[in-house]
């Protein structure tokens, strides 16, 4: 069975032993990263880390939890593909990554059977109001700052978003690319990309600079754990993030359209914001946030 949410990954994480909740107070500036950085050098990889208690820039408790290294071992990330050995996976992926187009009509035509296994499950629309959307907030009402965003390292020029997937279109032929970034946090309502030119959300911006159009992008958090990882693979540009998760779990990853731009996100996303052409940023999110214990009701 696919793990469809960020909840239900760490709740299993924790079922299987692998996750130590740490409910001391503990900075975002700095301190969650050292206790992280100790922990992942730590043989096999270390448990993952919930902070309960985490502190933010201003001193406050933020509302929301931190969850790291979370796919940090063998064992979680045969949890997060839902398998009980890589090898399971791998051959698949392996397959994949390495597929090109092949000269002349049967070579093509040999190249159906793996295609068809990619598409059998592709991205799937909620209707209604989806889980992403409990709470939103745009205009004067958003404020990155109340998020728990890491500054990593002393040398750092401010915090950052992290294991985020970056939602974007390629303008000309309309295929979806999940991208993940280094996103800086600059203020209340302010991101700074950093994508390396080779990168496919480059592409896609430089394509819409040249035409002197706004290019509209999503940014989410905390989706199901198939999606995340899909948002890292080295896939070719003509396959579909969000289909390619599919494929991974064996079930149709669930998508909802983006308040005011013209892109979906993960149904289940905890947290998201877009940058819409008319340059407004909305955030939408499910936070104030809990991740209850796996031993208690959901």
């Amino acid at each position: 069975m696919a793990i469809d949410t960020l909840r239900e990954f760490v709740a299993e994480i924790e079922r299987i032993g692998e996750l130590v909740r740490v409910r001391h107070p503990v900075r975002a500036r700095l301190e969650i990263a050292e206790i992280a950085d100790r922990c992942m050098k730590s043989p096999n990889g270390g448990p993952a880390l919930l902070f309960e208690h985490v502190l933010l820039e201003n001193g406050q408790k933020s509302d929301i939890p931190v969850a790291i290294n979370l796919f940090g071992s063998m064992k979680r990330m045969c949890l997060a593909l839902g398998v009980t050995e890589l090898s399971e996976i791998g051959g698949r992926i392996e397959d994949l990554l390495q597929l090109k187009v092949p000269e002349g009509i049967l070579g093509k035509l040999s190249m159906l059977p793996k295609l068809a296994e990619v598409a059998k499950f592709p991205p799937r629309m909620r209707s209604g109001r989806p889980p992403c959307q409990e709470i939103v907030r745009q205009g004067a009402e958003i404020d990155l700052d109340r998020i728990p965003f890491l500054t990593t390292w002393p040398g750092d020029g401010g915090r950052y978003i992290t294991l985020p997937m970056v939602i974007t279109t390629d303008p000309v032929r309309g295929i979806r690319n999940v991208g993940m970034y280094r996103v800086q946090v600059l203020g209340r309502d302010t991101l700074a990309m950093h994508w390396q030119r080779h990168k496919v959300g480059a592409a896609h911006w430089r394509e819409m600079a040249a035409r002197g159009e706004r290019m509209p992008v999503v940014i989410a958090l905390g989706a199901d754990p198939a999606s995340t990882y899909s948002g890292s693979a080295p896939l070719p540009p003509t396959i579909d993030e969000f289909i390619f998760a599919g494929f991974l779990r064996r079930a149709p990853v669930e998508l909802a359209k983006a308040v005011t731009a013209d892109l979906e996100v993960p149904a289940e996303a905890d947290i998201w914001c877009a940058r819409a052409p008319s340059g407004t940023i909305p955030a939408s999110t499910r936070w104030p946030m809990t991740i209850p214990s796996s031993t208690s009701p959901p």
